[in-house]
């Protein structure tokens, strides 16, 4: 069975959540808020270093529930700084913080954070053709314009190139190569 390329090679936990997760529409708000943390914190690492930490964001992150984690406080803050669970990086645990605090301000603005996601796209998902790795990009104008939008609701580590990786998790973007067992599989789900 082929695959993508970027998922070919990295165990069991990778392949996982290639067939499985990546491409997929997302919905549900608590998900969709347990990626932006994930995409967040993954900026500037490989994204298997998150992939395997994911379990400790889910316990540092009090199971990924915005609401929770919008109220947490210096010392918890402090407290995760310690956390081999996570990446321990000051401006990226203030930042799921403050993320959590607009993720609030935008459902509530908008409904929902989904609401608010997939409008973007006209509440379809976009499908990529891509024929190879070399063929999808790291950012599109779509992901900038999202990304440009959620700065100003007041986002941090979540640039373009965050952006469309977490609009590719999500499946906003199904940009499983053509040729890969998914790609047809994705493609079906709205």
């Amino acid at each position: 069975m082929k695959r993508c390329a970027w998922a070919e090679g990295k165990g069991d936990l990778y392949l996982a959540y290639h067939d499985l997760e990546w491409g997929v529409p997302v919905y549900d708000d608590q998900k969709l808020f347990e990626f932006v943390v994930l995409e967040s914190a993954q900026a500037g690492l490989s994204w298997q270093t998150i992939l395997n930490k994911r379990d400790g964001y889910k316990k540092a992150f009090k199971n990924f529930d915005p609401k929770k984690v919008a109220k947490m406080t210096a010392a918890e803050q402090s407290k995760l700084l310690l956390d081999p669970g996570i990446v321990r990086n000051r401006l990226k645990i203030a930042s799921t913080i403050s993320n959590a605090q607009a993720f609030l301000a935008i459902q509530k603005e908008f409904g929902s954070f989904a609401t608010y996601l997939w409008s973007w796209v006209d509440n379809t998902p976009v499908q990529g053709k891509r024929k190879g790795m070399s063929d999808i990009p790291a950012v599109t104008p779509l992901a900038t314009a999202l990304a440009k939008d959620l700065k100003k609701h007041g986002f941090k580590f979540l640039g373009p190139t965050v952006c469309y990786a977490f609009m590719q998790a999500v499946g906003v973007v199904n940009d499983h190569t053509t040729d890969c067992l998914r790609h047809k599989e994705v493609s079906k789900l709205k």
